[in-house]
C-alpha cells in the first residue's frame, strides 16, 4: 500500500475473509440481544421509578394503582429479557444452518400491546394523581 493512500480511500470489502457475512451477522445478533437486555432493564427502572419513587413524589393517597404498574414493568422487563435470550438461540441456530427465523408475531404483539397499556395506565395515574 502507498504510503499517501489512506485506508479510507480503499473500498471497504463487502464481506468477511471467508467471502461470506455470516461473522457480520453473528455479531448483529449478539447486539440485538444486548438490545433486548438493555430494554428489559429499562423497563426495571421504570417499575421502581413508577412503583416507589412516584408516590413519593406525588404524596399519593393510595399507593397500589403505581404499585400495580411498578409490578406490570417489571413483569414487561423480565419477560423481554427471556424473549431476548430465546431469539439469540433460535437465530444462532437459524445461521449454523443458514436460513432465517422470524420473530413469533405473537410475541412481538403481546409486548407492543402491554407496553402500550402500561404506557396509558401511567398517562392515567399522572393525569389523575
Amino acid at each position: 500500500m502507498d504510503p499517501a493512500e489512506s485506508v479510507t480511500d480503499r473500498p471497504a470489502p463487502r464481506f468477511d475473509e471467508a467471502g461470506d457475512a455470516t461473522r457480520r451477522t453473528w455479531l448483529a445478533n449478539e447486539r440485538t440481544w444486548l438490545a433486548w437486555v438493555r430494554t428489559g432493564l429499562t423497563c426495571t427502572a421504570v417499575a421502581l421509578g413508577v412503583g416507589k419513587v412516584v408516590p413519593d413524589l406525588a404524596k399519593a393517597g393510595h399507593r397500589w394503582p403505581y404499585t400495580v404498574l411498578g409490578v406490570g414493568y417489571a413483569a414487561l422487563g423480565a419477560l423481554l429479557v427471556l424473549y431476548g435470550f430465546q431469539r439469540r438461540n433460535e437465530v444462532d441456530a437459524a445461521i449454523q444452518t443458514g436460513r432465517y427465523v422470524s420473530p413469533h408475531p405473537r410475541a412481538v404483539a403481546a409486548f407492543a400491546a402491554v407496553a402500550t397499556l402500561l404506557g396509558a395506565g401511567s398517562v392515567v395515574l399522572l393525569i389523575f394523581s
